[in-house]
């Protein structure tokens, strides 16, 4: 259900056809929420069916056509209650923090190589989330700066600062990661010397 309400907030700030949402997406809400075109054409078609969003068809090329996704007053009701209702959360389902509970089973440099690349992978989003705060940091980003251009002049700083406080927690949990990584390397080269 959450794809539904990642899709709803990228919409209350304009009107997109499913490709935009596909793009806008990728660069925006999809990092905190990921959702290949796959899953996001469909749910936005039960959206629009379930009275969330309504579709206006436009021309597209000499014959084509696509459709322009509004959020509806039902669907900014809808996101609403959500964001005012406290999550319920799902148990974990954390393969390499499996995988590192049984690392006995698996030869030393193998256990090596998979503690590396989650320190790189880590690392990786670390780098692509502070690039992010930047851009909402000087308004850049081009989702932002659309939803802050019909936000009131007294929204503006909250609809930025919750972004980045947003990003802030991810690159916090990233570099929790990244340290228990590295607890992880000095753990296997104590106990396989």
């Amino acid at each position: 259900m959450s794809l539904r309400y990642a899709l709803l907030a990228l919409l209350t700030s304009q009107p997109l056809t499913g490709y935009d949402v596909f793009k806008h997406f990728e660069h925006s809400v999809g990092y905190v929420w990921h959702a290949p075109d796959s899953q996001i054409y469909p749910e936005l078609r039960r959206m629009e069916k379930d009275g969330l969003l309504s579709g206006v068809e436009e021309p597209w090329g000499k014959k084509g056509k696509k459709k322009r996704y509004h959020i509806t007053p039902e669907g900014v009701e809808a996101f609403r209650a959500w964001m005012n209702t406290t999550l319920d959360y799902s148990r974990e389902r954390d393969p390499i923090h499996l995988k590192a509970a049984y690392l006995e089973w698996a030869d030393p440099d193998a256990a090596r190589a998979q503690m590396r690349a989650h320190i790189d992978y880590h690392s990786s989003r670390v780098q692509q989330w502070q690039e992010m705060i930047a851009a909402l940091d000087d308004r850049s980003n081009p989702t932002l700066a659309r939803r802050l251009e019909v936000a009131p002049e007294e929204d503006r700083a909250k609809i930025a600062g919750y972004k980045i406080f947003t990003y802030e927690g991810m690159i916090d949990r990233a570099k929790a990661e990244i340290e228990w990584a590295r607890r992880g390397l000095e753990l296997i080269d104590k106990l396989e010397s």
